[in-house]
């Protein structure tokens, strides 16, 4: 189900034949795009906070937490993180111990072989935690309020619907602080309008070649470009929310 490719930072990802996707963008790389679409972004955000709880939706070959491991270690961050991460596929993330990450992750590979037998990692800077089944019941277990930074990085809505929705950001939404900040490679309108629609503003962010979306429960002054959902919605009245169906 799965083809090894190789990324022009020569990082390796999967194409997966079920969805018809690469788990990564192969023309920015896998480490580079965990890099510039999630953790850099919203690590500088949280920078003057210890202890950061992560959603990382979802899990797939572990780049966007084992990246945020590797860029806290090397930057000497004194953040303590606990990342939380659905993944369906469970056969995926037994075979990561074996995975040809690349160098960087020399240094983690023994937290990357305790999560590949184990689901599961924890010492007293890092916790790690893969949940084998739905998102959007694992999403349910968590209290209001308890998530810092969430890493939406789903494949996309054509193939993966239901972790775009209006119904499910609903779920994230409640699960985030007041100050926590969401980062997606999707800037697709809809998509935004199902944010906005659970109660995001949203902001346009360009951290290397492309477009990111940042959404935040409040206003921004220096994070990126604002975007005017309502305005969005008066100038494209054929412009909707994806939901649940």
């Amino acid at each position: 189900m799965q083809e090894i490719v190789s990324t022009i930072d020569g990082s390796n990802t999967l194409f997966s034949k079920k969805y018809n996707q690469h788990y990564h963008n192969i023309d920015d790389g896998a480490v580079n795009e965990a890099l510039s679409k999630h953790v850099i972004p919203t690590l500088q955000f949280q920078k003057n906070k210890k202890e950061l709880n992560i959603l990382d939706i979802c899990f797939g070959l572990g780049y966007n937490t084992f990246t945020t491991l590797h860029h806290i270690k090397k930057n000497k961050l004194s953040h303590k993180v606990n990342i939380y991460s659905p993944e369906l596929d469970g056969d995926l993330v037994k075979s990561l111990e074996n995975f040809e990450f690349p160098q960087e992750f020399e240094e983690i590979k023994h937290i990357i072989k305790e999560v590949s037998l184990n689901n599961f990692y924890e010492d007293e800077d890092i916790k790690i935690e893969v949940f084998i089944g739905d998102a959007r019941e694992y999403i349910q277990s968590f209290e209001d309020g308890f998530f810092d930074i969430v890493y939406q990085d789903a494949f996309s809505s054509e193939v993966n619907m239901e972790l775009w929705t209006k119904e499910y950001f609903d779920d994230i939404f409640r699960i985030s602080k007041q100050d926590s900040i969401l980062s997606t490679y999707a800037i697709a309108t809809p998509i935004r309008l199902s944010l906005y629609e659970a109660g995001y503003l949203i902001y346009q962010h360009i951290p290397v070649k492309r477009k990111i979306t940042l959404a935040f429960k409040q206003s921004q002054d220096d994070i990126g470009k604002y975007i005017d959902m309502e305005l969005k919605k008066q100038r494209n009245k054929e412009a909707k929310a994806i939901y649940d169906k």
